[in-house]
């Protein structure tokens, strides 16, 4: 690739690992995730988390587009770098912006137009940075001429829906959402995917931060609370929990499909890595907020907060968040392992299923029992495939037969 002085780019190799600048990226989404848990916390109505849902999509977004750029061109060298930290200021401002993304509080500028704003330079600029680094590339050209439509759609919907109100807003967000991922699907597949082992990388510290903001999330729950054992209880397995989790994904999975996506070449690798990773990764992530709403609300009722007992029961929307999160994290990687690999994890599907047939059956239990059987479930499936599958376990950690 060549660079000129004027806006120096420089390519990103096979074996590129991820760069300080993207972590320092990816700490902006530490925030936007704390913000969109604690604005469903306050107020976990079903139109409120259909609304959070809809900004971390959004936040999805914004996050997953720099994944693409910086596979392509180092992150830290020349123009890239002022891109990646324009971006960053406009991922904080919509973060900031969260608690009135739909209603605007008296006072002050307007929320909704300071987020839409916000997504718009965050986009505007992924796709400036793109168009440099395809100034010499006629197909990356080409495939960017053909995303610009999904682009523009996307974010002239979610400034229109920063005029509007109720669930016409709600709507025009999410034909925002749903236009720039069909327009993205159907735009092809000629993008660059230059180091496989990076993008794989990058998507596993994103989830990471996710599972991160869960344990944030049990902090800030019982942080107003006096500790106790029920405290002390409820955080150990809230941690067994996101470590039962992090098992899950990168005990293996990380690892085989990461291969899976090295050994293609051409149009096959660039659509693993689209649909695997960029579409596949989001109902990760949704699983594991809205988990992080439940184990919040969990510790809570357990340690007594918000006028509540040891006895009492979680339930609703807190309830149906922890155990629908933990469910849909293991279905999507199902259908993740499946996509990639080939092989169909029918423990998880098993699990998947059996947590959200016994939500209404653990609501009728302690808040602090339901943990404890969430944390056992997981827990369970996690020694079962560690046991299970301890042959190819061992072949694919230690290099024998790492594609298999």
């Amino acid at each position: 690739m060549v660079t000129p002085r004027r806006a120096r780019v420089e390519a990103v190799g096979e074996g590129a690992a991820v760069t300080t600048l993207e972590l320092f990226f990816d700490l902006v989404f530490v925030f936007a995730l704390t913000r969109v848990t604690d604005w469903m916390a306050d107020d976990p109505t079903a139109e409120v988390v259909l609304r959070g849902m809809l900004i971390l999509v959004v936040m999805w977004w914004s996050w997953v587009g720099y994944s693409w750029l910086g596979n392509v061109a180092k992150a830290d060298e020349g123009v890239i770098r002022v891109g990646m930290l324009i971006a960053m200021a406009g991922v904080f401002l919509a973060s900031i912006a969260i608690p009135e993304a739909f209603d605007d509080l008296p006072g002050g500028l307007s929320g909704p137009v300071v987020f839409a704003v916000a997504y718009f330079v965050v986009r505007i600029v992924h796709l400036a940075m793109f168009w440099i680094c395809s100034r010499e590339d006629p197909q990356l050209r080409g495939q960017i001429v053909r995303w610009i439509p999904s682009v523009l759609l996307g974010t002239v919907l979610l400034l229109l829906a920063s005029q509007a109100e109720g669930w016409l807003q709600t709507l025009l967000w999410a034909a925002a959402l749903l236009g720039d991922y069909v327009g993205t699907a159907l735009a092809g597949a000629s993008w660059r995917l230059n180091s496989a082992r990076h993008f794989a990388e990058r998507h596993g510290l994103i989830i990471i931060v996710a599972l991160g903001e869960s344990i944030v999330s049990i902090g800030i729950g019982v942080a107003a609370l006096l500790v106790s054992w029920p405290i002390i209880a409820g955080c150990v397995l809230g941690l067994a929990v996101a470590g039962a989790m992090w098992w899950a994904y990168f005990d293996v999975t990380a690892l085989r499909t990461e291969h899976a996506l090295a050994e293609a070449t051409g149009e096959r690798q660039i659509r693993l890595a689209r649909g695997g990773y960029t579409f596949l990764h989001l109902p990760m992530m949704i699983g594991v907020i809205l988990m992080s709403l439940g184990l919040k609300k969990a510790l809570l009722y357990s340690g007594g907060g918000d006028a509540h007992t040891l006895a009492d029961p979680l339930y609703g929307i807190p309830l149906a968040a922890l155990y629908g999160g933990a469910a849909l994290y293991l279905l999507a990687h199902v259908w993740f392992t499946r996509y990639l690999v080939g092989t169909l994890k029918v423990e998880r599907l098993v699990v998947g299923v059996v947590l959200v047939a016994i939500t209404p059956l653990v609501g009728l239990l302690p808040a602090l029992v339901a943990l404890l059987v969430l944390a056992v479930v997981l827990c369970a499936l996690v020694a079962y495939e560690t046991h299970r599958f301890r042959e190819l376990r061992h072949e694919v950690r230690h290099g024998r037969a790492a594609g298999s």
